[in-house]
């Protein structure tokens, strides 16, 4: 049972009534017990809430920053009309910062016997799952004095989808790979291309490319075309250990590395190679294996959606054998980790020989715009200190990435917004070269 304002602000007049022109017991039980009785009244008018039922409906998966809706459809199968006030809950998280939650507080009327549908729009503010358990719902008697509350359980579920901000950058390198893909005016050759086809010569083709045996079958220059190397495989490692727990600009190193995965993946995809993902720390968080072209998006960003970096130092040995594992054959293996000196140096230098034995290896990793903005900073000793400390952890960096290519490593160190495009365009380069 709940109370209305309506009732206080009566109670409130009585009060008065009692103490300025009836102050004796009658007079307290002449004002009180009619408003006791209108609110038995009202409760006893007030539809039941136990006997309500609630069925959900809606999006069950949205973007991250995009808004969703969800909703909810009450019917009401008693013999009275539902004046209520409905709440249907979700976690915090389920709207903007700075948003108003209002959405999810309704008010509705559900004649006997009929149903209403309310709408709760979301925008959550973080990846994951969001999930709503209860409805709580206040119904008013007629007076409203007085309303019978309950609660029920209607779960439901919201997967928030990585965002993919980094998709502009695709037209770009589709473009680039139109140009390897000899699709274009501009033919290119490299180790790791294989021949397409024949062509007539046209003034700035490469003489080495020129066909003698066929232009002896005919009356012009003919000119081999080249394409790259199709149906390479590409294994993509997310590190979820405490190095990807740390902050980059707005955003998680996690969510920076993720986005990179989603425009490699698009963009290898669209190259005719195959793409697989493993999400290691000390055990696999998240795989996706030996999907078609046109799944394979899909499935990255719903494994992706609910991935968390764990505060653990990852197993970098474990996380080595999950490779070798799911990677047979000759693969690019394109791992998504930090590169601060303890975690590369104790951790993945012993394990890159079982790996760049038998595959490519290609190390991602995002760099915190914070420490180029200290690098510079000047005008006081706070500031010369911070300068100091910045530019010894670049250095650091700098040095880490130099072991990993002696080692053979391929290394990519970007900024949070540089960084997708930065893996795309040296998946491109490898490809040209043949090094997939």
């Amino acid at each position: 049972m709940a109370l209305t304002g309506r009732t206080a602000l009566v109670a409130a007049l009585g009060t008065l009534l009692v103490g300025f022109v009836l102050p004796s017991w009658s007079g307290l039980l002449a004002v009180q017990l009619p408003l006791l009785l209108a609110i038995l009244y009202d409760l006893w008018r007030a539809a039941p809430v136990r006997t309500l039922q609630f069925t959900r409906s809606g999006d069950t998966s949205v973007r991250l920053d995009d808004a969703a809706e969800v909703h909810l459809t009450v019917t009401n199968p008693s013999g009275r009309p539902l004046r209520a006030a409905l709440r249907d809950a979700w976690p915090p998280s389920s709207w903007q910062p700075d948003a108003d939650t209002a959405s999810s507080r309704h008010v509705v009327t559900v004649p006997s016997g009929e149903r209403r549908r309310v709408t709760t729009r979301l925008r959550p503010s973080r990846r994951g799952d969001r999930r709503a358990e209860r409805v709580t719902v206040r119904s008013h008697g007629p007076l409203g004095l007085a309303a019978r509350q309950g609660s029920h359980a209607v779960p439901w579920s919201l997967r928030v989808l990585p965002p993919f901000t980094s998709r502009k950058h695709l037209p770009a390198r589709l473009a680039r790979l139109r140009e390897m893909d000899g699709r274009t005016s501009l033919l290119t050759r490299g180790e790791g291309t294989e021949f397409d086809s024949l062509r007539d010569y046209v003034t700035g083709d490469d003489s080495r490319s020129i066909d003698w045996r066929a232009t002896a079958r005919r009356d012009s220059l003919a000119v081999r075309t080249w394409r790259p190397e199709r149906d390479r495989h590409i294994l993509v490692v997310l590190d979820t250990g405490r190095t990807a727990a740390g902050r980059v600009g707005d955003v998680p190193r996690l969510d920076a590395a993720m986005d990179a995965a989603l425009l490699l993946a698009t963009l290898a995809t669209r190259a005719g190679d195959r793409l697989d993902l493993l999400a290691f720390d000390r055990r696999v968080r998240a795989s996706v294996q030996r999907r078609t072209a046109g799944d394979v998006l899909p499935a990255l960003v719903d494994a992706m959606a609910p991935l968390e970096a764990e505060l653990v130092e990852s197993d970098t040995r474990g996380m080595a054998s999950a490779v070798l594992q799911r990677a047979s054959q000759r693969s690019l293996v394109v791992l998504l980790t930090a590169l601060d000196a303890s975690p590369v140096e104790e951790g993945l230098l012993p394990v890159l020989p079982l790996l760049t034995r038998r595959h490519s290896v290609l190390v991602a990793s995002v760099a915190d715009p914070r420490i180029n903005e200290m690098a510079t900073a000047r005008g006081s000793a706070e500031a010369v200190y911070e300068a100091a400390a910045a530019a010894r952890t670049l250095t650091e960096r700098r040095n880490t990435a130099d072991r990993l290519r002696r080692h053979g490593v391929t290394v990519v160190d970007a900024l949070p917004d540089a960084l997708a495009p930065a893996l795309a365009d040296t998946y491109l380069a490898l490809k040209a070269a043949g090094r997939l």
